[in-house]
């Protein structure tokens, strides 16, 4: 036991503390490691809300943790995925809190273009599931805008393509928004602009376009990249305005041909489907007119025949008015005797023998008597009804208790007064109608009566009881009796026929 004891105060190796231990293998790895490139796949990624991104690089033998800090993170050209094959350049450092070693990244880009294509494909996928590439989600171009949008470089000669295309097609208004065509801004400006452009109010002072193209020349797909970033894909699928894309030349596609309206194979080719040729429309419009004014012109001939054929089938005016000509002549020779004889009947209806006074006097006595026969019979029939429906209500009455029954005697009692009120008013109606038309014929037989004539200066001559109407009936009568409106003189008359 002494022995050991010996032994182990004599062991002169050297003690550190953990943060001894710590900082110098840090100093170790940090010194043999500070500037590395590492192939790989990404495996886990975190995006906490500091902004760093967290991920794992990884083969089939080993794992290595990475970070990228925040500024470096925005600055990325393209944005780490799970499942990318990436080289990264950084630096090995450890994290002592948790004793390990991780590789703090610089840079990563995807390792060739396999990877670029296998993210490309992922992400075409992901938007497509979405619904982005629908054929219904397209818009129709407007056939004649009147201000095109262009997103391009303005120093490239993409946009002087464009420009001169559209000089010599139609020239309309160009608004260009200049951005990045290429690189780590290019994704951002134009989702920008493509925003921006929508944001614009129409008819304003800087008038939101009718129509966008987002246009780019040729490339590599490390070039054209730009456009295949989610945040330009959805920006192209977001907008209201119409828009063609033509990024590169016509065998290159990028995401936001997908999610555009129309997809032009070149910049000159998207300029040729914003507008069409003037020239060729205004040869349009002349023909268009021509044919126009020559099928006018060939309606107007045929209808003008048509008219003159069926004109000619027609029979001449003079036939189609003789018939009628002639049964007018005979309705005219006609008209004479038949007024006439309309005039004589109806005189013999007005005359005193159609409208006697007995006659009149006969008809008002029987309708007096006939409204004094109904008058006579509407109380007994009213009072009748009434007891019939007194006499209905106690017996249904009987056959109800309480309120129900009180209720119902109340309805039938107020539908009995109604009934009573109603017929009470049609019988004073009636009797009123009847008094005053017994009254306009009362008045109409004095009217026509022969007393209503002796008024107007007229008299009755009558000999011996008869109406005297002639000098010789006169003669004859023994006494003449004179009836004028005011009364009546009687006058003899001598046997030499003169009156005294």
């Amino acid at each position: 036991m002494s022995d050991l004891f010996e032994d182990e105060a004599g062991d002169n190796t050297p003690e550190f503390s953990v943060a001894e231990i710590s900082g110098a293998v840090k100093k170790a790895i940090e010194g043999g490691f500070s500037h590395v490139r590492v192939r790989g796949e990404i495996g886990r990624v975190s995006r906490p809300a500091s902004g760093h991104l967290y991920l794992d690089l990884k083969d089939d033998r080993a794992v290595l943790a990475a970070v990228i800090w925040k500024g470096r993170a925005q600055a990325l050209a393209h944005r780490p995925e799970e499942g990318m094959e990436v080289v990264a350049t950084g630096r090995l450092t450890t994290f002592p809190g948790q004793s390990k070693y991780q590789m703090v990244i610089e840079d990563i880009a995807p390792a060739g273009a396999g990877a670029l294509m296998a993210m490309l494909e992922k992400r075409k996928a992901q938007l497509q599931a979405e619904g982005l590439f629908a054929p219904e989600r397209k818009k129709p171009l407007p056939y004649l805008p009147e201000i095109i949008g262009v997103v391009t470089s303005p120093s490239g000669a993409v946009i002087r393509d464009i420009l001169h295309r559209l000089r010599d097609r139609f020239p309309r208004k160009v608004l260009v928004w200049p951005v990045a065509v290429q690189g780590q801004k290019c994704a951002p400006d134009v989702a920008a602009a493509i925003e921006g452009f929508n944001r614009l109010t129409p008819g304003g002072a800087l008038p939101r376009p009718d129509l966008l193209i987002v246009a780019r020349g040729g490339g590599s797909l490390e070039d054209l990249w730009g456009f295949n970033e989610e945040i330009v894909a959805r920006a192209a699928a977001a907008s209201e305005i119409p828009l063609i894309s033509a990024v590169g030349h016509e065998t290159d596609t990028t995401l936001i041909d997908f999610v555009a309206d129309q997809r032009a194979p070149t910049p000159t080719a998207a300029a040729e489907l914003a507008v069409p040729v003037r020239m060729e429309l205004l040869a349009w419009v002349d023909g268009q007119g021509a044919r126009l004014s020559r099928a006018l012109t060939t309606g107007l001939q045929q209808r003008q025949q048509r008219v003159r054929d069926l004109a000619r089938a027609l029979p001449q005016a003079e036939a189609l008015v003789e018939s009628p000509r002639q049964r007018l002549d005979y309705l005219a020779d006609r008209l004479p005797n038949a007024l006439r004889q309309a005039a004589a009947k109806k005189r013999l209806q007005m005359s005193e023998a159609a409208l006697r006074p007995g006659l009149l006097t006969r008809r008002i006595a029987e309708d007096r008597r006939r409204l004094d026969g109904l008058a006579a019979r509407l109380v007994p029939a009213l009072k009748r009804r009434t007891r019939d429906g007194a006499v209905a209500l106690d017996r249904a009455g009987r056959g109800l208790r309480g309120e129900i029954l009180q209720a119902r005697l109340a309805r039938q009692t107020e539908r009995l007064q109604v009934v009573l009120q109603r017929l009470s008013d049609r019988a004073g109606r009636q009797q009123a109608e009847r008094v005053a038309r017994l009254e306009a014929l009362d008045r109409l037989r004095e009217t026509l009566g022969y007393v209503e004539t002796l008024k107007r200066g007229y008299a009755v001559v009558r000999g011996d009881g008869d109406v005297v109407t002639d000098r010789a009936s006169a003669e004859k009568a023994g006494e003449l009796e004179i009836e004028f409106a005011d009364g009546r003189v009687t006058v003899s008359n001598d046997p030499q026929g003169r009156l005294l």
